[in-house]
């Protein structure tokens, strides 16, 4: 197989273009005697003559057009490329997975991926649904570029693997009956809501941040089921069964349940994105990351809205 080597490509290209080897030395800032070297070693790596004397000048062979000719599609590649490459270095190219928690998916996940189809259409996002500690471990694994997950599921912030990134402030809204006697009370405060029957999972993340809202409005919450999904829970909730703190981001509108907002003491979860350490917010990565942050910025409950 002859021995391509783009570099003296170049050299034949700009000879044809150029005319003679003292422009083709002039464009390329070399000396014509290096030019006349670079082409007669492309000659005997190829195996075939490509340039003739003609008086001063010289001409290209027949075979010398049939390389550059195959060149051509090299360097056109090339330049593909390079696009590319640009393109990515500029975060406006590339495919980066995110993992995330289920709720995450259709809150913030699938507006930012529909705002970057019309901005960024050529930056690709997989997305896979997992719980925390497992989307910390395909991060880690390098399976994923970009986690979602809550705050108090997150590794520590002092973590030497990962970069955390705040994202959003959810708030925890109550779902009640909707015919319960507070299910229109003006002022709802999480304190009165004490001596309900409430339905949180048996254990885990969110029975922890049900638990702790409620401990810290004055009262230990009397668990009358433990469910984890919420459709269960405000089917549960709908039946007249118990009640619940329900993430705005997870809420879904049912007819016989009543959402209400918590004034005094509202609680809130945190949502936090992570990446490699070192991966920083440049490229591709940094684009689904801005994006995410635009989605959550849109999003009731953010600071500001």
């Amino acid at each position: 197989m002859a021995d391509w080597d783009l570099r003296k490509l170049h050299i034949l290209r700009t000879l044809r273009e150029r005319g003679t080897v003292t422009a083709t030395a002039e464009t390329l800032h070399m000396t014509p005697s290096a030019v006349s070297q670079q082409l007669t070693n492309l000659s005997k790596q190829l195996g075939v003559e490509l340039l003739r004397a003609q008086g001063r000048r010289v001409r290209l062979t027949d075979a010398a057009r049939l390389v550059l000719r195959h060149a051509e599609a090299v360097f056109e590649q090339l330049e593909r490329a390079d696009a590319e490459l640009a393109a990515h270095l500029r975060g406006e190219a590339g495919e980066v997975r995110v993992g995330a928690f289920s709720t995450a998916v259709p809150a913030l996940v699938v507006p930012a991926v529909t705002a970057l189809r019309a901005s960024r259409p050529g930056i690709a996002v997989r997305v896979r649904e997992a719980e925390a500690q497992e989307v910390y471990e395909l991060l880690a694994a390098g399976e994923v570029d970009l986690a979602l997950s809550l705050a108090a599921q997150a590794p520590s912030a002092v973590d030497p693997r990962f970069t955390r990134v705040p994202l959003f402030a959810d708030p925890l809204d109550v779902a009640l009956p909707g015919d319960h006697p507070l299910a229109r009370a003006e002022r709802l405060r999480l304190a009165d809501l004490a001596a309900e029957p409430w339905i949180f999972g048996a254990g885990g993340p969110w029975s922890d941040i049900t638990r702790g809202a409620c401990e810290a409005a004055g009262f230990r919450p009397h668990q009358a089921h433990a469910a984890a999904g919420w459709p269960a829970i405000l089917a549960m909730v709908e039946a007249g069964m118990g009640i619940a703190l329900v993430p705005r981001m997870a809420a879904v509108p049912r007819g016989g349940v009543a959402m209400r907002e918590l004034r005094a003491d509202r609680p809130v979860r945190h949502v936090v994105a992570a990446v490699r350490r070192g991966a920083g917010e440049d490229g591709a990565v940094g684009t689904v990351l801005t994006a995410l942050r635009d989605a959550a910025d849109g999003r009731p409950g953010t600071p500001g809205h």
